[in-house]
């Protein structure tokens, strides 16, 4: 993997985000495939309330564990790492992965040095091939193109849960949202304050079920871009670093 500009990154470790909700039989695979593409990384585990024995494997296999309670949502759980990572790891760029196996890791360095040429990486899914169930295609694809209207970026896949972030973004970018909603207004607000976006193909993997619920978390997220109606209408803001 080529190393990130030293201006932005410095010697710091990349740190890897994992929210995971129930995903006890597949969350270790993601951990031992992110640590063999990503060797210097510090993984970061959240435990979203789970019922199963996610929380006993997250405690051997990643760095650092958050745990809930209760379930809390994919939102609520990045936002609880996000904070950590801001005041603990200012200078470390970060990845984010579901616990699902449903990302290949093996993609992480790719979308690592597209951090090059771009403050925000998605890992972009086929979204559109024939194996994805057919709820997904039509939630992913509308909401994609109203987040590609609303942020004025050329995005594909704004549901991908498998991004890379330059430092400071996940303390500067105040996101809203509990749940998968939560992806959707970081890269709107990202975007208003002038982050760039670049995307990586990645394999579409599909396994077990998603957690997404097609109806709830589409209309939440259909509020989310709703809400950003006003950036059709004004310039978007240039970061001052």
């Amino acid at each position: 993997m080529r190393a990130l500009p030293d201006e932005r990154t410095g010697d710091a470790p990349v740190v890897c985000i994992i929210p995971a909700l129930n995903a006890a039989p597949t969350v270790g695979g993601v951990v031992d495939a992110l640590r063999a593409a990503v060797p210097r990384a510090i993984v970061i585990a959240v435990n979203d309330g789970s019922t199963d024995d996610t929380e006993s494997v997250l405690r051997s296999a990643s760095d650092r564990m958050l745990s809930f309670a209760r379930n809390r949502g994919k939102g609520a759980a990045l936002r609880a790492a996000f904070a950590l990572v801001a005041e603990e790891y200012p200078s470390s760029a970060v990845l984010t992965i579901d616990a699902d196996g449903q990302h290949d890791a093996t993609c992480a360095p790719r979308l690592l040095e597209a951090l090059a040429v771009a403050d925000i990486v998605i890992g972009t899914r086929a979204i559109r091939a024939e194996h994805v169930p057919p709820h997904r295609r039509i939630a992913n694809r509308l909401s994609t193109a109203a987040t590609r209207v609303v942020t004025r970026r050329e995005i594909h896949d704004s549901q991908s849960g498998f991004r890379a972030l330059r430092p400071g973004i996940v303390g500067a970018v105040v996101a809203r949202g509990d749940r998968y909603e939560f992806e959707t207004d970081f890269l709107v607000r990202a975007a208003r304050r002038g982050y760039s976006v670049a995307e990586v193909e990645v394999p579409t993997i599909y396994g077990p079920p998603s957690h997404f619920r097609a109806l709830r978390d589409a209309w939440l997220v259909t509020r989310v871009l709703w809400s950003h109606r006003d950036a059709l209408f004004e310039r978007t803001t240039e970061r001052a670093d």
